[in-house]
């Protein structure tokens, strides 16, 4: 039997071995900007178009490469990062595996351009699918420029995989950002198909956080700061009333190196106890500085974990640090009421022996409604049980005691207009009041039936309500819209932007009333009818986009589904709302009209029936 086991080529080891290091175009652009990053650039330019299907170009001010090392940075494992093992433990650069290059020339075309400044000529090589199809000297200026052209294109069941354009440059456009994030001394651009994205000048941190994000982040943020012997600790906090509902804003930097880090990252949620809103996260933006030697950066092709020889020491340090800053800054609750100045004249100056408590009486009969009928019963307003005052009673006996304080007399045709109406309106109330309900705890609605009784969800039920209903106007473009009185202007990060001109159409379906206005600008000139008058257009929107991504993050849901079940969440009345009879009733008549009812969007029970036989097994035990 002859031998069956061989080498591989090198053009189809390249390909297995960008199967992990370029997953999409935005891993392309990562590599390509930390490698301009380790050449020394002031001055980063990123173009991409398609999404980068077609084209990405990186084009920096580096040191460039000779044309010796130009040819060899497409080799397998060629770096100048390191030269033996031990390096490994000293890395201060972004790239060190030698595989990038490699990677990316097996599954595109590629030209680089590069010149060294000290050099008269650059150089110029073409490749495509991992062999050299030109390779000559060309005028070029100092630095480096490389085109990754047709990425799979010699593989397109892996191109096929690739999302849609608008998903794609979000991708490219998070990479970005944190690159720019962690190198705020560099001065960065970034196009896509002919618009500028990003136009990003050499700043301090807090300066490059508010360039990528808006100038509303200049208030959002805290600063935090901690030298000690194990590591260094710089950055910011986002404040606890700016918290969002997705984690999209948290970075965290080791040595300037984007890390991701479940057991930091909870650290930083601990240090935030008791302040955020329930089911939001923080933004932070923090940089830690350690010694090469204590961590290590080789765990994964994409080198975005680490491994911590102290992690225990570390996440006590982040914790407190950030907990102390929240602190300094005055964003916890403070008991120390002589810091609050704009009160100091109402503080009594005597003495505290001197000081007399006041006494608040009152009379627990007094009803200025119905003083008359009291006196005549001669029981007191706590008679009247919770059922009578908010549900039984009519409207009538209080228009008449307000009548008889302002003494007005009605004629002779009025009153009889008002025995012609009565009838009807007992009529009416006689069969709402065939279906006995009412609120418990102003969170679940209690209704009798002939077998028992149920307990609904209000919140449920209204979520349920929603959705369905919001489903329906995406099938048929046919969502009610209020017009706003003053349209509303709503600047977003440019992940947001590139997210609201995707969703477009659709949201316009489901009744919102929104158009481009400029760079990363959208004007909000009406919302759904369906949600409450009480939400503003900026906070719906912003509430509708956070909603959207964390559920496809999560639930991985598809466009439609996501974006109905997260306005039905925004818009349904919230646990703790008060009802009318009629909007309970409403609410139950419209959740039974639904096609799955039982069920909230969530997948949890909306009503549960509880019958008389259990609950008269009850009482005989």
């Amino acid at each position: 039997m002859s031998d069956i086991i061989q080498l591989l080529p090198d053009s189809v080891a390249n390909q297995i071995a960008a199967g992990e290091v370029v997953q999409r175009p935005a891993s392309a652009v990562k590599e390509l900007l930390e490698n301009s990053i380790d050449a020394g650039a002031s001055k980063i330019q990123l173009i991409v178009k398609e999404a980068g299907k077609s084209l990405l170009q990186v084009t920096d001010d580096g040191c460039g490469m000779s044309i010796t090392d130009a040819r060899m940075c497409f080799e397998r494992h060629a770096t100048s990062k390191i030269k033996q093992a031990t390096d490994l433990f000293a890395i201060r650069t972004m790239g060190f595996r030698g595989e990038a290059m490699a990677s990316i020339a097996a599954i595109a075309q590629v030209e680089l351009k590069t010149r060294r400044h000290e050099d008269e000529l650059g150089t110029l090589i073409c490749i495509e699918g991992s062999e050299v199809v030109k390779q000559e000297p060309v005028s070029a200026q100092p630095g480096t420029s490389i085109c990754v052209k047709n990425l799979f294109y010699n593989i397109p069941a892996r191109r096929n995989f690739l999302k849609a354009n608008s998903v794609e440059l979000r991708h490219i456009i998070d990479e970005f950002q944190r690159v720019a994030l962690a190198h705020p001394e560099i001065f960065f651009t970034f196009h896509s198909d002919g618009n500028e994205i990003f136009h990003l000048p050499k700043a301090t941190l807090k300066q490059r956080i508010v360039h990528l994000f808006g100038n509303s982040y200049n208030q959002k943020l805290v600063p935090v700061e901690e030298d000690t012997t194990i590591i260094n600790l710089k950055g910011f906090v986002g404040k606890p009333e700016f918290a969002k509902r997705t984690r999209g804003e948290q970075f965290f930097f080791v040595n300037k190196r984007f890390i991701r880090d479940p057991y930091l990252n909870h650290a930083i949620l601990t240090a935030f106890e008791d302040l955020l809103p329930e089911e939001t996260y923080p933004l932070y933006v923090l940089f830690i500085e350690i010694d090469p030697s204590k961590i290590d950066i080789n765990v994964h092709p994409t080198k975005t974990e680490i491994k911590y020889q102290d992690e225990k020491s570390i996440y006590a340090i982040i914790r407190s640090a950030v907990k102390r800053s929240l602190g300094q800054y005055n964003i916890t609750p403070t008991i120390d009421f002589d810091q609050e100045t704009g009160f100091s004249h109402m503080i009594s100056q005597k003495a505290p022996e001197d000081i007399i408590p006041p006494q608040i009486t009152f009379n627990p009969d007094f009803n200025p409604f119905a003083a008359d009928q009291k006196q005549a019963r001669g029981t007191s307003s706590t008679s009247s049980s919770y059922f009578e005052r908010g549900f039984g009673s009519e409207k009538k006996d209080v228009s008449k005691n307000w009548g008889s304080l302002y003494e007005i007399v009605e004629s002779p045709v009025a009153e009889q207009q008002q025995i012609e109406l009565e009838p009807e309106i007992e009529k009416k109330s006689h069969k709402t009041s065939d279906r006995q309900i009412f609120q418990l705890h102003n969170r679940f609605i209690i209704s009798q039936i002939r077998s028992g009784f149920m307990l609904i969800d209000q919140q449920g039920a209204h979520e349920r309500v929603l959705y369905e209903r919001f489903l329906q106007q995406l099938d048929t473009h046919k969502g009610a819209s209020q017009q706003s009185l003053f349209p509303q202007t709503v600047t977003l990060s440019a992940v947001d932007f590139e997210l609201v001109r995707e969703l477009l159409p659709d949201i316009q379906s489901l009744g919102f009333q929104v158009r481009e206005f400029g760079k990363n600008t959208v004007v909000v000139e009406g919302i759904p009818a369906d949600i409450s008058a009480n939400v503003s257009e900026v906070e719906m929107l912003e509430h509708l986009i956070e909603g959207f991504k964390n559920n496809f993050t999560l639930l991985k849901l598809n466009k439609r589904d996501n974006l109905a079940r997260t306005l039905a969440r925004n818009a349904a009345i919230k646990a703790g709302t008060p009802l009318s009879q009629e909007e309970m009733n409403n609410l139950i008549d419209q959740l039974f009209a639904c096609e799955m009812p039982n069920s909230s969007i969530s997948g949890k029970p909306v009503v549960i029936t509880y019958a008389m036989d259990d609950l008269l097994q009850k009482f005989e035990k």
